[in-house]
Formats: structure tokens, C-alpha cells, sequence
């Protein structure tokens, strides 16, 4: 521990920021940082851009806060009304809220809160998928199957029903189909075994985040769940709070695969590292029913406030008017290929996966069995340290419930240009080499040459 009153995670000691301007960082030290994951891939617009600052003062010079039971404000109504066209119209009514984890805890009220004024009190369960993350609050976390973030807490959340989601690189079917057909099954059947009648949704990341490295569910695994959830009657819930807005070279993951979830909810990007802002977006019958029966029984301070939803109008702006769902998709294309080019330099690269401007790097102890290194060793943090002192972020965690396996993303700005993916690649380049130094065993200097007979 450091003599700083603050504390998050325990690690050495880190450098002061400075400022930042675009994709790059500096440290109080001068040395800079490519933000190869836009923070906690968060920071989709980059850093020190004057158009949000603009909007953001304009607001502030209005009003920066007002409660959402005393007033409306053009911001609130206006930036959901944006959420609702993103969404194609198909999900009509909007909660704000501040973080990725409160939106979960909205999503679960709100679907709980729908079929408890329908008259079906005894649906009580989400289905979720493991490994996954929802977020830390109670609620969120009995959502997520990460089990070092789950261990303190398991006697005192409501858990879901756990099943296991897609491994396209692990798995052990005869091909990615049958894959998915079995994975299926297995959720019809935990489904099934929990009975339909107790069943509330479904909660689920159309592309993996932190706890996966960018781990695909893929279009047909993705439309089963979307069946198996109008089979027993309960809703879909999307967790686009890392994929959404614009992240995947889509507004929202969904989109990808053409799957329509009940309920959605968003954050990091939306408010793009410039003010905490986060959404839930719900089928507008969804939310009329539970209106109609008391009220939405839910609700935070800071909800919607002016600043906030100001500073969401002003992203999604950019991003449109800077045709950033083009460029993630250009620039993930081109970041695709160069991770795979350094990838085949080492067998110790066992996976890149991912889509647009979201990419994981799994590690491996040995590339033909795939086993991965011992959890001991953190390899993870080893080749993000590296990837620090070679001047590029990058963001680490293990791919196996977090109990092994190492990976880390990276996700910088979908404002990256090309020659900066170009530096970010020879970065990575550099500590991934310094890396392999590490793992080969350096020679015996002072063994006895051997002679041959």
C-alpha cells in the first residue's frame, strides 16, 4: 500500500497523468502513452476534444443539474429520442442513469418489476452466461460469472441461472455448429429444469468484454437465445455497455446480428470518458405495463441531468458527423491484420478474436494444446506491464472464469487514424517481443561443454 489516501486495485505505483490530447497521454514525466483501450473502453472519442467541451459549457451555462421529477430538459428528451433512432424505432423508451452497472440494476428491476404487475410474481430468475461481467453492484454481480469477483458476495446475492456461452477457439465439437447447437440445448435444458413460469429474462454481451476478450456468441447462437426466450415467455436482455454505441463499427452489437432484444442497455461510450452517462432502452409495452400498474419503483440522483444527456447529444453527434462507424470498421480491419501478423510470430498467441474497434489477444502456455499458462504466473499483467513501458495502454484479464487463462484488448478511440494504428502496432510489437524474451530460458553460461564420442 502506497501513503495515498486513495485505493482501488493493490499494484505497484502509478504515474501521475499530465493531459492528453487525441489518442495519446502524458505522464507528469513527460513520457507518453497511444490509448490502445480507451481507457476502460470508455474513451471512444479520444481525449481533449473541444467540440464536447463546447457543448458542455453551453449546458453549463444553462442549468447543469435538475432533478428528473421537477423538471424536463431539452437535452434528456432530445438525447433519447437519438437512442430510440439508433435502435430503429424497435425499442421506444429510454432511463437514464450514470454507469454500465446501475443500467444493469435498471434492466433487472425494470423486466422484474413487467411481469410482476402482469401478475406473475413468481418469475423470480435471470439466465445469464459464465464466464461473463454485469457489473459490481449486487444485483449487476449476480448477473456475472467471474467467480474472484463473485466469491465474497455469493451467500448475499440473488445468483442467475449460469450456463456456459460459446469458446469458438476451446471448444471440443466436431465444428462451430454443433458447437452452438449443444450449447443450445444446454440452456433449454438449465431453462427448462428451472421451470418457464419462474423465469424473467435472459441477460447476455452480444460480444464479450473483459471477462471473455472479446469472446464472439456469433448470429446463430445469438438468435437461439432470442428463440428460447419467446419459447418460455421471458425477455432478452442486451449488455451493450462496453459494445454500444459505435464500438463494433455498429451502434449497437445487436445490430450485427439482426436480434432485437427486449430490453438494452449502455454506458462507457455514450458519454465517452467526457461525464459518467449510461441508458436502459425498453420495449415501449414493456415499460407501459409497468407504468400503468404504480410506476417505474426505481431511480438514481443523477439520472438524466442536463450534463449529462448534453454530453451524450455531443458524441453521438461526432460519431455521425465524423462518419466514425466508417472509420471503426476501416481501422478495426486494419488492426485485425496486423494482430494477426504479430500473432503467427509466436505460438504462445493463441486466439485474436473481435469486431470493429473491440479485439482480444488470448495467451497460451502451448498452441497446440491450448493450455494456458498457470494462473500464477500472470502473464496477463506481465505483457500489459511491457506494453506500458513501450508507451501503449492496453487492458488485461483472464479468459477462464477469471481463474486462468490471460488476455488483453485492445480498443483504442474509433477516432484512431491509420498511421496512428501503424505506432499502436509497433508498440505492441516491442513488448510482445520483450515478452517471448521472458518466457525463453536464457542459456547456462556456466554449463560444461559436452564432447561428442
Amino acid at each position: 500500500m502506497t501513503d495515498s489516501p486513495l485505493f482501488y486495485q493493490a499494484g505497484p505505483a502509478l504515474p501521475e497523468v499530465s493531459h492528453a490530447d487525441g489518442v495519446m497521454l502524458w505522464d507528469t514525466q513527460g513520457k507518453d502513452y497511444l490509448d490502445g483501450c480507451s481507457g476502460a473502453i470508455s474513451c471512444n472519442l479520444g481525449h481533449g476534444r473541444q467540440d464536447i467541451r463546447d457543448a458542455m459549457l453551453a449546458q453549463m451555462d444553462k442549468v447543469a443539474f435538475t432533478y428528473r421529477t421537477q423538471f424536463e430538459s431539452a437535452p434528456a428528451e432530445a438525447l433519447g429520442q437519438q437512442l430510440v433512432e439508433l435502435f430503429n424505432g424497435e425499442l421506444g423508451k429510454v432511463f437514464f442513469v450514470s454507469s454500465g452497472s446501475e443500467a444493469v440494476e435498471s434492466a433487472l428491476k425494470l423486466a422484474r418489476q413487467y411481469f410482476f404487475a402482469l401478475g406473475q410474481p413468481q418469475r423470480q430468475r435471470f439466465v445469464s452466461l459464465r464466464p461473463s461481467y454485469h457489473g459490481s453492484t449486487m444485483g449487476a454481480l449476480g448477473m456475472t460469472g467471474y467467480q474472484p469477483l463473485e466469491a465474497p458476495f455469493t451467500s448475499m446475492t440473488h445468483a442467475s441461472i449460469k450456463v456456459p456461452g460459446p469458446d469458438f477457439f476451446r471448444h471440443q465439437d466436431s465444428d462451430d455448429d454443433t458447437h452452438v447447437d449443444r450449447l443450445l440445448a444446454e440452456a433449454r435444458a438449465a431453462m427448462q429444469a428451472a421451470g418457464p413460469e419462474s423465469l424473467i429474462g435472459f441477460i447476455l454481451e452480444p460480444i464479450g468484454g473483459a471477462s471473455t476478450g472479446a469472446r464472439l456468441l456469433g448470429k446463430r447462437y445469438l438468435q437461439g437465445i432470442r428463440a428460447l426466450c419467446d419459447e418460455f415467455g421471458c425477455l432478452l436482455i442486451a449488455d451493450e455497455v462496453l459494445t454500444g454505441v459505435g464500438r463494433t463499427g455498429a451502434w449497437f452489437a445487436c445490430q450485427h446480428y439482426d436480434v432485437v432484444p427486449d430490453i438494452l442497455v449502455t454506458a462507457k461510450g455514450l458519454g465517452a470518458g467526457y461525464y459518467p452517462i449510461g441508458a436502459m432502452l425498453a420495449r415501449t409495452d414493456i415499460v407501459e405495463t409497468v407504468m400503468a400498474s404504480g410506476g417505474f419503483q426505481h431511480g438514481h440522483t443523477y439520472a438524466g441531468n442536463p450534463l449529462s444527456c448534453a454530453t451524450g447529444l455531443a458524441v453521438i453527434d461526432a460519431i455521425k458527423r465524423e462518419n466514425l462507424l466508417e472509420n471503426t470498421q476501416a481501422r478495426g480491419t486494419q488492426l485485425e491484420a496486423g494482430l494477426r501478423q504479430l500473432a503467427e510470430r509466436y505460438d504462445w498467441v493463441g486466439h485474436v478474436r473481435g469486431a470493429g474497434l473491440l479485439w482480444g489477444v488470448e495467451l497460451v502456455a502451448d498452441g497446440a494444446s491450448r493450455k494456458p499458462f498457470p494462473a500464477e504466473q500472470n502473464r496477463f499483467a506481465q505483457i500489459t506491464a511491457l506494453a506500458k513501458q513501450e508507451g501503449l495502454l492496453i487492458y488485461p484479464r483472464r479468459s477462464l472464469d477469471g481463474l486462468a487463462g490471460d488476455h488483453f484488448l485492445v480498443c483504442p478511440p474509433l477516432t484512431i487514424q491509420a498511421e496512428e494504428v501503424d505506432t499502436l502496432l509497433e508498440r505492441l510489437a516491442r513488448a510482445m517481443a520483450r515478452f517471448d524474451q521472458a518466457l525463453t530460458p536464457s542459456p547456462d553460461l556456466n554449463a560444461q561443454p559436452t564432447r561428442e564420442s
